[in-house]
């Protein structure tokens, strides 16, 4: 398994917040992926199981449904093994989701571990899989284009999105969360957002929620998430919109911001791929099975997350709801 081809040079602001998460792990004397000493992020509570109904109801269409799962290796997935390579689009600056670790240049987290798990059971081959990191307003594009074969990288299933991709069976439940600096006497989404600049990623399901409240003075876009959180740090903006997991992240990785309470737009994320590769979500969906099933998905949330969400691994697969 390697990211060749992911090397390229990152944005300034995800370089100095990345910089802060490499020192905030050495700092803390343990190794890369453990909790940091002294982490005081905010447990995030998940809805309770209607979530899901929730949100298909609120956006008319079903946000779970996707092909059956198969092992059958179909035209798509014999055209990628003809190549010999699996493209897949991940982050690279979400802490204990997808980034990259200072000390071994490798991209690691939550994400990554059900990318290469994809990755292993689709090719059987790690050398064959390529990471790529890819933006999160490039994520539709990158598919739609051709550039990755898939999109593993905390992506928000909703109606808008599965009319231009396709999309797994959900792998994680979260919510939009607000962080604030410390100092911010915000204690409440509405108090965070009112009369603030706030910040999301373009293309974010994010973005959607803080333009509608349409409360904010002024909304900053940004082109990863995490630059969302260098922009605080300057002073730039008085909060950021991002989904639970990112904000556990962002919260673990710079203990001068705060998750404030309440959460807004229940919604499940998928691996993404292009609408015609109907024999590939099948294959991903069977891989998601399995993963589940050897208990290789509760193992990684363990590892990953499990120091800043507030509920037992359950709460957050989909299934279990």
């Amino acid at each position: 398994m390697n990211d060749r081809g992911s090397r390229r040079r990152t944005r300034p602001a995800a370089a100095l917040a990345l910089l802060a998460a490499g020192a905030a792990v050495l700092a803390g004397g343990g190794p890369v992926g453990a909790a940091p000493a002294g982490a005081t992020a905010a447990p995030l509570a998940v809805p309770a199981a209607v979530q899901q109904e929730g949100q298909e109801q609120a956006e008319g269409c079903d946000v779970t449904k996707s092909m059956p799962p198969s092992t059958e290796d179909g035209p798509a997935v014999k055209a990628i093994k003809g190549r010999h390579s699996l493209v897949i689009g991940v982050d690279q600056n979400s802490y204990r989701w997808g980034a990259r670790n200072p000390n071994t240049g490798q991209i690691e987290g939550f994400d990554i571990d059900l990318a290469r798990a994809i990755g292993a059971a689709v090719m059987g081959d790690p050398e064959k899989v390529v990471l790529k990191p890819v933006a999160t307003a490039d994520r539709i594009d990158a598919v739609k284009k051709g550039r990755v074969d898939l999109i593993v990288r905390t992506m928000t299933v909703n109606c808008k999105r599965l009319e231009e991709v396709a999309f797994s069976k959900p792998y994680f439940t979260m919510s939009q969360r607000v962080l604030v600096p410390k100092a911010s006497p915000a204690r409440t989404i509405d108090e965070a957002v009112k009369d603030r600049t706030v910040c999301a990623a373009d293309g974010s399901t994010a973005l959607n929620v803080v333009k509608e409240k349409k409360t904010a003075r002024q909304v900053v876009t940004v082109e990863n998430q995490l630059d969302c959180l260098v922009l605080m740090q300057l002073g730039k903006v008085d909060a950021t919109m991002t989904d639970s997991g990112l904000a556990a992240g962002q919260a673990a990785q710079d203990q001068t911001v705060r998750i404030v309470d309440g959460e807004a737009q229940p919604e499940v994320i998928g691996v993404a791929m292009a609408k015609d590769s109907t024999d590939l979500t099948a294959r991903v969906n069977q891989v998601l099975a399995d993963y589940y099933a050897r208990g290789d998905w509760a193992r990684s949330y363990e590892h990953w997350l499990k120091p800043y969400m507030l509920n037992e691994a359950d709460r957050y697969w989909p299934g279990a709801h």
